[in-house]
């Protein structure tokens, strides 16, 4: 999926451009301790709405495509992240990491080298959980909370996922344990739906959404699998969400997932 036609690079010298490619709550942040240096690396930025042009842009660091440099790559919790800024019409400014060749700026702010990494009051913040639950306390309209009793609707889908991909073994039950899990979030769906809180979507959809495009991709390929058509509400759940503008717009490209889930298939 190209994401270059939403992107505009912001003016900056050559030499910040080049650092731009090169690149891939407020009291529970303080709590989690993941808390960085700012540190001002150059940037990609992507205007949202009117609505968001009196925010300053939110800066986030996320995966670059292996495929496609200067693109979006296949991380699933940095699009948790996109999507939660998308869905609350948030402008950003997206820093592109090339996570093979880690550049000193992102060493600075994010000393594990990993993403997303999102500024915010000033601190540069780690862990998609805590980014996402620090921008709902800041940013609360359009709300994305979901009810507690809700928040860990189909938590065990994407481990499932990987264990049934990671699999050499066709009767090991790792296809039976991912069929149950899916089968479960389906009765869900159709007696809850059509998202996991009901008529709006929520940061539980958020979260789950991309770790289910991971699962499409890469057990089609690699397993020649697909969600069966005894299961429609979840192959609906995903029609869905995979439509959406904020989705379409924060995907990766399936050649990216391809690429990123291969060492595990093949370890």
């Amino acid at each position: 999926m190209s994401v270059s036609a939403a992107i505009s690079t912001s003016s900056m010298a050559p030499s910040a451009f080049f650092f731009a490619r090169s690149s891939s709550s407020s009291s529970s942040l303080l709590a989690s301790g993941k808390l960085f240096r700012s540190f001002p690396p150059p940037s990609s930025r992507r205007r949202l709405s009117a609505r968001a042009s009196s925010i300053p842009p939110l800066e986030v660091c996320v995966k670059e495509s292996v495929s496609s440099p200067g693109k979006l790559g296949d991380c699933p919790f940095s699009q948790r992240v996109l999507l939660t800024f998308e869905e609350k019409h948030l402008p950003y400014d997206m820093k592109l990491v090339d996570l093979s060749n880690k550049p000193e700026w992102f060493l600075k702010i994010s000393p594990e080298g990993k993403v997303p990494v999102a500024k915010l009051d000033e601190n540069w913040v780690a862990d998609s959980d805590v980014i996402t639950q620090s921008v709902e306390e800041k940013y609360p309209d359009p709300p994305l909370t979901t009810p507690p009793e809700k928040a860990t609707v189909g938590s065990k889908i994407f481990s499932s996922f990987i264990g049934f991909l990671k699999s050499k073994d066709p009767n090991d039950g790792t296809e039976q344990v991912l069929l149950a899990e899916l089968s479960s979030f389906n009765d869900y769906i159709k007696e809850n739906g059509p998202f996991i809180n009901g008529d709006m979507i929520s940061a539980t959809d958020l979260s789950l959404a991309p770790k289910l495009y991971h699962m499409e991709i890469a057990l089609g390929h690699y397993k020649n699998w697909s969600v069966p058509e005894s299961l429609p509400y979840v192959k609906s759940y995903m029609k869905t969400i995979f439509s959406r503008d904020s989705f379409v717009k924060t995907r990766a490209a399936p050649e990216d997932v391809l690429v990123g889930w291969r060492p595990k298939v093949f370890a």
